[in-house]
């Protein structure tokens, strides 16, 4: 069912299991304004009337009243799944009537009364139905969607880069650097204008300051996404941390960023364009082979590659075998299953 939050019917689908619904933890804090802080064992959920430690294992959470429950919660497409019962502990009322297909979350601000909430939505009060699979999610499933990523960026060079792009019709995920959108804000906004994927990649990309502390991973993330969010309107959640996550960003580093609403995001292909520099030959067999190897367990390959000049020489040849192969280039989103070395799915 869809959920209705105070006098809204959101997008959210609560899913009935066992007779409890389920939500997405991220969009419901989304929706009702609650803050969300990572803990060790944990997550602590803080609304407007108290908070829940919730246990990411059977039982042990606690109110802030000090009353403990049961809570079961669980992954579903890289979304950390809680009982909607939670919001009660929060100051929240719910509100069910399913004959009326009515499922909804309201406080002493809401406007309309049940009666009338039904009224309103009445015709989009429904139960959900699962789409019919697409081409194109079918493809995703046999691993033939692949994932462009460039880091570092912007650049000088990002405008060549883009170009090439737009001459084979190409979608492709920038993770960029504070300082650099800063730099280069044109190509930044070009990038957004022609709907590429836009993450996030830090302020210093120095390992002895971004990996100072769990607090300063998250104020360089932070820092980033406010740079980006000035410069072309859009906060994004994505990020890639320097030198990918292992073996730096380990366990508190992502309670402490991921709890506030950050993907996280590695690659399994690694182009070596870094290493390889101007030998366009090697990283052309080293992008393909991993690609290949891949290909035989139907994984979708998430490349990394880096916004530089030399990579502006290789890529062509990169594109023209792949889109050969039959693979559709899409962009890295906040609804995929993040992808990293930990195998960290919040």
């Amino acid at each position: 069912m869809r959920l209705g939050v105070n006098d809204k019917l959101t997008e959210i689908k609560a899913v009935s299991v066992k007779g409890t619904y389920y939500v997405p933890l991220r969009d419901l804090s989304t929706e009702l304004n609650l803050t969300l802080t990572g803990q060790s064992d944990g997550i602590e959920v803080k609304g407007p009337k108290g908070y829940v430690k919730l246990s990411l294992n059977e039982g042990g959470s606690v109110t802030s009243n000090g009353i403990v429950f049961s809570l079961n919660t669980f992954n579903q497409d890289g979304k950390r799944m809680v009982p909607l019962k939670v919001v009660v502990h929060l100051g929240y009322i719910i509100s069910y009537k399913p004959e009326q297909y009515l499922l909804r979350v309201h406080d002493d601000t809401a406007q309309l009364d049940n009666a009338a909430f039904v009224n309103k939505y009445q015709e989009e009060l429904m139960a959900i139905k699962e789409p019919v699979p697409t081409p194109q999610s079918d493809k995703r499933k046999s691993g033939q969607v692949v994932y462009l990523t460039f880091d570092d960026g912007p650049t000088v060079v990002t405008g060549q880069l883009l170009d090439l792009l737009a001459k084979y019709d190409v979608k492709a995920t920038f993770f960029m650097m504070g300082p650099h959108i800063n730099k280069y804000p044109d190509q930044v906004k070009r990038i957004a204008k022609e709907k590429h994927g836009m993450g996030l990649h830090g302020i210093t990309h120095r390992k002895e300051r971004f990996y100072a502390s769990p607090a300063a991973a998250l104020a360089e993330m932070k820092g980033d996404q406010a740079i980006l969010k000035k410069v072309t309107g859009i906060s994004s959640i994505l990020i890639r941390t320097p030198y990918g996550s292992k073996p730096y960003f380990t366990k508190s580093f992502r309670d402490k960023v991921l709890s506030q609403d950050f993907n996280l995001w590695d690659w399994n292909v690694d182009s070596e364009d870094w290493k390889y520099k101007e030998d366009s030959a090697k990283i052309y067999n080293s992008v393909m082979n991993q690609v290949h190897k891949l290909q035989k367990g139907k994984v979708n390959p998430v490349i990394l590659m880096h916004d530089q000049k030399s990579t502006l020489k290789v890529l062509p040849q990169i594109l023209e075998s792949l889109k050969k192969e039959g693979y559709q280039f899409e962009i890295i989103t906040k609804d995929l299953k993040p992808l990293n070395f930990w195998k960290d799915l919040r």
